[in-house]
């Protein structure tokens, strides 16, 4: 079920937080800062990289399927991407408290996903980590079918509709980390906020899970708590 989202809601959780200090974490040039985990190198070496930069963005190749993972860990910090699949439309995430590779299905980190995949854009999937929502029955499923390995309910759904532009048009998603709180907008819509995360710190992620996306901005802004 999808809810419908008052606009003062963003102003005050924007509202919330200050801004400290802000790095890009793509440089528009290469991959530095960046390492890639990509199951099929292990065994087949040839394989081509599916992380790359192409006329000055940040392209996820989509297969083979891997992730693309900072080197440095974040805690406190919102992350705007910028991204669009620039021909079909497809699958792709950015994971946030990412830490052990491969936890799930031999793949997947440690972490918890914020779904792109289009027109799911903002959903929560839980990877070994958990989150709570308002609304969980609705949003997640039978309770007693949750959980955060292979085979459980792992998604949770976000609360908009309509929120993504068109495949090919440029999408603007923020994610804001704040203890083990995260929030996410869409295009300024407010389409997931979760609390109570089982991790609080990690690093963060992009995935080739299958279709083509580009990145023309991955910028990141370390935030606190306001003080009275």
């Amino acid at each position: 079920m999808k809810y419908v989202v008052l606009s003062f809601l963003i102003l005050f959780s924007t509202a919330s937080t200050c801004s400290q200090s802000t790095s890009t974490l793509f440089n528009g040039k290469n991959l530095e800062g960046w390492h890639i985990d990509v199951p099929a190198l292990d065994s087949i070496p040839e394989a081509r990289i599916p992380f790359i930069v192409r006329d000055g963005l940040l392209v996820s190749l989509g297969t083979p399927e891997g992730h693309l993972i900072t080197n440095a860990t974040y805690q406190d910090f919102r992350l705007e991407v910028e991204y669009r699949f620039a021909a079909e439309p497809g699958n792709c995430g950015v994971l946030v408290f990412a830490s052990t590779p491969r936890s799930l299905y031999k793949m997947f980190p440690k972490s918890i996903e914020v779904q792109m995949m289009h027109e799911n854009a903002g959903d929560f999937w839980c990877i070994v980590e958990n989150i709570t929502v308002d609304n969980m029955l609705e949003r997640r499923g039978p309770k007693e079918e949750w959980g955060i390995t292979e085979g459980k309910k792992r998604r949770i759904f976000n609360l908009t509709d309509g929120s993504e532009k068109p495949v090919g048009e440029w999408n603007h998603m923020t994610i804001e980390c704040l203890r083990n709180e995260i929030k996410v907008w869409v295009n300024n819509d407010l389409v997931n906020h979760g609390y109570g995360a089982t991790a609080n710190n990690g690093n963060i992620a992009l995935q080739a899970e299958g279709s083509e996306v580009e990145f023309r901005k991955v910028e990141i802004t370390s935030i606190s708590e306001l003080t009275p």
